[in-house]
């Protein structure tokens, strides 16, 4: 885990506006008792997270510098969808440029919303099959690692609270047949 592109960022200022990633909007909705108010709402398309899980029973992670929680983590890669882009195709893009690891498959195994405040759809990916093909192509704001864990080892990780996205590692994990609900 020694990658120079992958560390702590330093915070220079905070804004009291959006700055350009995520869009918020406010809405207006009228309450059945008939009032109204303005509820914002993050605004955007289908994302996805791809649980990556390599024959030798390896998860392909991305470390990478995480704002919201302020430090680096071990994460599921993944992004957004371009336009109208199918989400298969999305994860296969998002896995190949973040990690350098196609897929043998790649399966839709949950959708859900982002938070009760946005509109994203936030799309789990099981991509079984993966193998390194590439060196990862990472855009100019991204300082992303790939690490490999073992299945067991990232159960752990998910359990430990130490990462974003845990709902679709758990979706990936049992479609995968590591975990099994109970009934």
């Amino acid at each position: 885990m020694g990658d120079v592109r992958v560390g702590e960022w330093t915070q220079t200022g905070e804004l009291d506006e959006p700055a350009g990633f995520l869009k918020v909007r406010g809405r207006r909705y009228r309450y059945p008792d008939g009032s109204e108010d303005v509820w914002d709402i993050l605004v955007g398309g289908a994302t996805v997270a791809i649980v990556a899980v390599t024959d030798d029973e390896q998860v392909v992670l991305a470390r990478q510098y995480r704002p919201g929680p302020g430090r680096v983590l071990l994460e599921l890669p993944g992004g957004n969808a371009d336009g109208d882009e199918p989400v298969e195709a999305a994860a296969a893009r998002e896995l190949l440029e973040e990690t350098g690891y196609e897929a043998a498959t790649l399966e839709v195994v949950m959708q859900t919303f982002l938070a009760s405040y946005a509109s994203h759809r936030r799309h789990a990916v099981l991509a079984r099959g993966c193998r390194k093909v590439a060196e990862p192509r990472l855009d100019d704001a991204e300082f992303v690692e790939t690490v490999l864990m073992p299945v067991g080892a990232f159960v752990q990780h998910v359990l430990s609270g130490q990462m974003t996205d845990t709902d679709i590692a758990f979706a990936g994990l049992v479609a995968a047949g590591y975990l099994k609900p109970t009934r």
